[in-house]
């Protein structure tokens, strides 16, 4: 079975199984060539969006041995597990667990580790399974064949045309021959290689700048010992962040389980807090209202649980006579609300600075809330009636006026008892590339005590009930 791509406007091969490849087949082969050569091989097209998120699958896999992990092409994995190795007994034991791991999911891969990411590539392609020691990268390249390098396949070819076949043979020339015919760019990845230089690899994800978690000998799979872990680990994140002067604004629970899946549970804060007993509650709240469960599987062997979004704890004095716990429990009521139901469901108003009705006002969700620079404006004097409709329509309601004194809303007759008005109000002419027509406002009262809010549209004279009073 072959996989085929388009490339340059032909069919080329770009994955061959091992029975096609000891037919002579091999990556890069036009398709048609190869059905001359094997005339009942199996074609299947790429699927380059799943052969995508398959590798982002198994890169979340590897996040249990370093959150430092990066997609290196559409095939390989790049992991810096600086100080993380001993945490596995060991660089070597490191490997091979990784690799026995993927391999038992069903996976042929090949893995090697090396002190720069050349290097390991290199290991990875032509001595599967070996662990170079740093220092060691130019004995163990020199041997190499160039393709080692992975380098274009013009300047590959070029050097198998100078007679340059091996990694030491490239390595021997003069540094100026190669700058001069191949570039710098080539002899920066020269270097890498040799163990000479280093370049720093680009995580996938940011790596979150606190963070604990837990490794069991064996897979858990209850729910109380998932949750007191999750809990403990709450604690210990907390009294890091309280050392630091930190509070989290976005925490996430990742859970590994030991087939390879991994779920993820993120809860937010309308502010920075270090408080395990609320972090707990929250996560707790977040555990039950997920409307896909928290499925362990064959058990769950990590847990990790991360601080992705911190900010520095201001401590605020108050007054003797404030009520310091009022402001606490409403952002706390907000954030259980908003783990509940979703952030976007909470919202809080703010007010926006225009004169048209509607619009007097925005909804930002409310554990995003900030102070704002303007103030909600007074319409009326003390003692004095609303000017305002208490309760004001997303969508204005037309009205048919039977006579001077009568209208009809919903299907009902409205006598007029009392009215007050105009009150124009202009649209804003600058934000319409089209006139908007004034409205003239009137606040009007029928022989029920109901009171109204009506306006009568300048350019067709038709009338709209904007809100009511009560």
């Amino acid at each position: 079975m072959v996989l085929v791509a388009k490339v340059d406007n032909a069919l080329r091969l770009s994955a061959v199984d091992r029975k096609a490849t000891s037919l002579g087949l091999v990556i890069g082969q036009p398709l048609a060539n190869a059905r001359a050569m094997l005339p009942d091989i199996k074609v299947v097209p790429t699927n380059d969006s799943a052969d995508a998120k398959l590798l982002t699958q198994i890169a979340d896999w590897c996040d249990r041995f370093t959150p430092f992990v990066a997609i290196d092409g559409p095939r390989r994995l790049l992991l810096d597990v600086t100080g993380a190795s001993h945490l596995f007994g060991g660089e070597q034991a490191m490997l091979d667990r990784i690799r026995s791991s993927l391999q038992a999911q069903g996976f042929a891969l090949r893995g090697a580790m090396a002190g720069t990411a050349a290097t390991a590539r290199a290991m990875a392609r032509y001595r599967d399974g070996v662990v170079i020691a740093s220092g060691d990268e130019e004995q163990a390249m020199r041997p190499l064949p160039v393709e080692a390098l992975n380098l274009d396949a013009t300047t590959t070819h070029a050097l198998r045309r100078a007679g340059l076949k091996t990694v030491g043979q490239v390595a021997a020339r003069k540094r100026s021959e190669l700058v001069a015919r191949l570039g710098a760019s080539m002899l920066a990845i020269l270097d890498e290689a040799l163990g000479h230089a280093t370049k720093p690899i680009t995580p996938r994800k940011p790596p979150p700048d606190y963070w604990q978690e837990q490794n069991f000998a064996e897979p858990v799979a209850t729910d109380h010992v998932i949750r007191t872990t999750l809990n403990s680990l709450t604690v210990a994140l907390a009294k890091i962040l309280e050392q630091h002067g930190q509070g989290a604004r976005h925490l996430e629970a990742v859970f590994f389980r030991a087939d390879g899946a991994v779920r993820r549970i993120a809860i937010e804060m309308g502010a920075p807090t270090r408080d395990a007993a609320m972090i707990d509650r929250l996560f707790r709240e977040k555990l039950d209202t997920l409307a896909d469960p928290l499925d362990p599987g064959f058990g769950f062997d990590l847990i990790r649980l991360s601080a992705v979004r911190i900010e520095s704890v201001v401590l605020e004095a108050a007054d003797l006579d404030a009520n310091i716990n009022a402001k606490a429990e409403i952002s706390s009521l907000v954030d259980r609300l908003a783990t509940r139901f979703g952030g976007h469901c909470i919202l809080a108003f703010q007010p926006h600075n225009t004169h048209i009705p509607e619009e007097a006002w925005v909804t930002v969700p409310a554990q995003h809330m900030r102070p704002s620079k303007l103030g909600w404006k007074e319409t009326r004097k003390a003692k004095e009636a609303p000017r305002r409709a208490l309760r004001l329509f997303s969508r204005p309601e037309p009205i048919d006026f039977a006579s001077a004194q009568k209208f009809i809303w919903r299907k009902a007759r409205r006598v007029v008892a009392q009215c007050e008005g105009p009150e124009r109000i202009a649209m804003q002419w600058w934000r319409h590339e089209m006139p908007q027509p004034a409205r003239d406002y009137f606040r009007v009262e029928d022989n029920e005590g109901k009171r109204y809010w009506l306006y009568r549209n300048d350019a067709t004279s038709q009338w709209f009930l904007h809100g009511v009073f009560a």
